[in-house]
């Protein structure tokens, strides 16, 4: 099931948990000691940071995918997310030696250096957000997809699991990512979650329609969940899409959003014989956010342009900080996944 660390940070007590559900989210990955010491660094500078510059705000620590290779040892995803002031100038914050608070001015440049992989999105007046993944160290080069995913994943009152899952998976030119929120929460909606993920890697082959027939098999025995399944052949440039129950789809293409539709039902307990398959152009233009009823049903969609080059794991934690506050809080397990294209590297 999907262990998840939220943790509060607001004063200075929550950066010594912050370093321990690293630690121990490193465990769960069986990182050898020296990267688990990495990912308590990393941790406990972005606790920190949020202290000083955010004032306060909160970290995810989940386990993830590596972002080129689904199905290889799992990293550590941290995300410190805040509602703070914001960074004027994010080149200069992450160069060692500047600060804004009287401090040694390491932090973020001491996580980008120490991570596998790390990004940063601030907006004066709208707050930050900071993403680390910390694994085992170098893996073997892996061709670069043309397919960029990741997700956040916030479990309801600060639960051990989340009843929400996202996972993603690759046959041929096909990536596939695929959304689940199990019939309420907790532990059973865990379950049938993750069965659900765990299924989606043996009919990733399949177009979305097919697959989710093989879920419904998958789901049987479990409470069930909502799913909406997505998935983009690169080699045709052409992005499916299907869904069952609550799963919330909006496509940036043409500089719009639009929404894409699932239709009603549980997947495991409502059966469908055919199922509805949206198809659409797949370009370098292109985002798709995946997320489950967590979120307002009126949450309004990233507008900074610069999201379109950020991580797509930052882009689904500013789309949880944008549409919660302290006032108003996720009211669920609230899960969200992110399409990309891969951009071009520069010369």
């Amino acid at each position: 099931m999907p262990r998840v660390w939220d943790v509060p940070v607001h004063d200075s007590t929550r950066v010594r948990d912050a370093r321990v559900a690293a630690e121990d989210a490193a465990t769960l990955a069986g990182l050898d000691e020296p990267r688990t010491a990495a990912a308590a660094l990393v941790a406990t500078e972005l606790a920190t940071n949020l202290l000083k510059h955010g004032g306060g705000g909160r970290l995810l620590i989940d386990l993830v995918d590596p972002p080129r290779a689904a199905g290889g040892r799992c990293l550590v995803q941290i995300a410190a997310i805040d509602h703070g002031p914001g960074i004027i100038d994010v080149p200069a914050a992450l160069r060692d030696g500047y600060s804004t608070a009287r401090s040694l001015g390491a932090g973020l440049g001491t996580c980008r250096r120490t991570a596998d992989d790390f990004d940063l999105h601030s907006m004066p007046g709208r707050g930050t957000v900071a993403l680390a993944r910390v694994g085992a160290g170098p893996e073997e080069a892996v061709p670069v997809a043309a397919v960029r995913v990741g997700g956040v994943n916030v479990p309801f009152m600060g639960a051990e699991h989340s009843g929400d899952a996202w996972t993603w998976a690759r046959s041929g030119d096909r990536l596939t990512l695929m959304m689940a929120d199990g019939l309420g929460h907790g532990p059973e909606a865990a379950r049938a979650s993750t069965a659900a993920a765990q299924a989606l890697h043996r009919w990733a082959h399949l177009p979305p329609s097919q697959a989710l027939v093989h879920l419904d098999s998958a789901l049987r025995g479990t409470r069930g969940a909502a799913v909406a399944v997505a998935q983009v052949e690169t080699g045709a440039g052409v992005l499916r899409f299907a869904g069952v129950g609550n799963i919330g789809a909006r496509l940036w293409a043409g500089g719009t959003w639009r929404s894409l539709v699932s239709r009603p039902g549980i997947v495991g307990v409502h059966r469908h014989a055919t199922l509805r398959e949206d198809r659409m152009p797949w370009a370098a233009d292109r985002l798709l956010v995946l997320h489950s009823d967590g979120l307002p049903s009126r949450w309004t969609p990233p507008s900074d342009p610069r999201l379109l080059a950020a991580d797509p794991a930052v882009v689904a934690a500013v789309t949880v900080r944008d549409a919660s506050s302290a006032a108003r809080p996720v009211r669920d397990d609230t899960a969200v996944a992110v399409l990309a294209p891969t951009l071009p590297e520069a010369p």
